[in-house]
């Protein structure tokens, strides 16, 4: 019979029945133990720190501070099993670093004489990396955004474990009894992440088997037995096929596991690439109006001064003078009065504007904050003349109903102005460029 060992042991007994109902309330219960976790792995992570240095330079692991960390580790390992890591247990986890022979769930770690020098550089980060994203689909936590600007909502990606284990609490709820099947699938995902996290505290230079080892139990020390071979034939066996009593080598030598580590980066940045690259092209394809214009959404602005106006430098441009007029684009702009009188708009350079408007009761554009529109009011009088009348727009439009223009930017500092004929200013208006 051959064995299959790795140094992180991690054993476990389902009891022969738990209670119905307690898990619903082991989140408070093992509140004191989340407490004084919370203190064992800030001194987890300072202590690693100080085994990464001795192990630099001398390849050992300090042993006081190796069994520590393994303590800290047996520690969470009994409370996650207690609670929300697989609910194996009602009874309540000790309040201690070391083992406990009479307790079902057990951690052990085999110490190593020797440490590689040279690995404790990369491999708790970079050769690391294929088995923290199986561990973050495992433990989850994960979340993004979806929605607008306005209007985003959080979705959480919850984990495989915390899933498995809410699926056990369920049918424990209504059964009274936990599926041995589901118990020996949540001991094996438990113990591959546990075996990550050695392998992350740099306990060992064995690299984590992609492997699923299911069950409580590992054969006592560890050890998984493996179902011997059957009798050869008398035909020979392919060259290079291990015999009978030969010990097997595992495949995931260093280069593969660099390979595969380095074709994992690979793929996270073209993904990253990819999904932006994939909005823009569905944005460009789905927001584009009758004339080929990228719509920007409506907005609507509103104010009691005579005029609205785009504040500071949101119409600057400074492109090189040999950039073509053609790869600027153009810009689209309408606006419509919300209470149908007539409206103006109208694009023209800042210093022009801010003379038009100078004593004139006006509110700047400062920002746009959720989907509410920020500005600043100048104080002043109605302006002594109409908007139109001015000579200084590059391009204008007005009148009743929705207004239209188009202008071809240029470099300079522009200013949009929009403003109707009465008191009340209620516009909506919508910008957008065209390549």
């Amino acid at each position: 019979m051959s064995a299959v060992t790795y140094p992180v042991h991690v054993d476990a007994q389902l009891d022969s029945k738990v209670s119905r109902w307690l898990w619903l309330f082991k989140w408070l219960l093992a509140i004191p133990h989340y407490v004084v976790l919370a203190f064992l792995w800030l001194a987890f992570v300072v202590l690693s720190v100080v085994a990464f240095f001795a192990i630099l330079f001398t390849g050992r692991y300090p042993r006081s501070i190796f069994e520590f960390n393994v303590g800290v580790l047996r520690w969470q390992w009994r409370v996650s099993y207690y609670a929300y890591g697989a609910l194996g247990t009602d009874r309540y986890p000790p309040f201690t670093l070391r083992d406990v022979p009479d307790y079902p769930a057990h951690l052990e770690v085999d110490y190593p004489e020797r440490l590689s020098r040279g690995l404790v550089l990369v491999k708790w980060w970079l050769l690391a990396i294929p088995q923290y994203l199986v561990v973050g689909l495992l433990l989850g936590g994960a979340g993004y955004y979806l929605g607008s600007a306005d209007d985003s909502a959080r979705v959480m990606a919850t984990g495989l474990i915390p899933l498995l284990t809410v699926v056990a609490g369920v049918v424990v709820l209504f059964t009274g009894r936990y599926p041995q099947p589901l118990f020996d699938l949540l001991l094996g995902l438990n113990r591959w992440v546990l075996r990550v996290a050695g392998y992350a505290a740099l306990m060992t230079d064995t690299y984590p088997p992609f492997r699923l080892d299911q069950g409580g139990h590992e054969g006592g020390t560890g050890t998984l037995s493996v179902t011997p071979p059957p009798a050869p034939s008398p035909t020979a066996p392919p060259a290079g096929t291990p015999q009978r009593g030969q010990p097997t080598t595992s495949r995931w030598t260093t280069g593969r596991v660099v390979s595969l580590v380095m074709g994992c980066v690979l793929a996270l940045v073209s993904l990253g690439l990819a999904i932006p690259g994939f909005a823009l092209l569905v944005a460009d394809q789905t927001v584009r109006d009758q004339d080929g214009f990228l719509m920007s959404s409506e907005q609507t602005f509103q104010t009691s001064t005579y005029a609205i106006i785009s504040g500071d430098q949101q119409l600057q441009i400074d492109a090189p003078s040999d950039v073509p007029a053609a790869l600027l684009g153009e810009m689209k702009l309408t606006a419509t009065a919300a209470d149908g009188e007539p409206v103006f708009v109208g694009i023209g350079p800042a210093a022009d504007v801010e003379t038009y408007l100078a004593g004139v009761q006006h509110a700047t554009l400062v920002a746009l904050q959720d989907g509410r529109a920020v500005y600043r009011t100048t104080a002043g009088r109605a302006p002594s003349s109409l908007p139109q009348a001015a000579e200084f727009w590059v391009t204008q439009a007005s009148g009743p109903g929705t207004q239209e223009l188009t202008w071809t930017p240029t470099n300079g500092d522009w200013v949009v102005l929009a403003m109707n004929a009465d008191d009340q200013l209620a516009l909506r208006s919508s910008s957008a460029s065209r390549t």
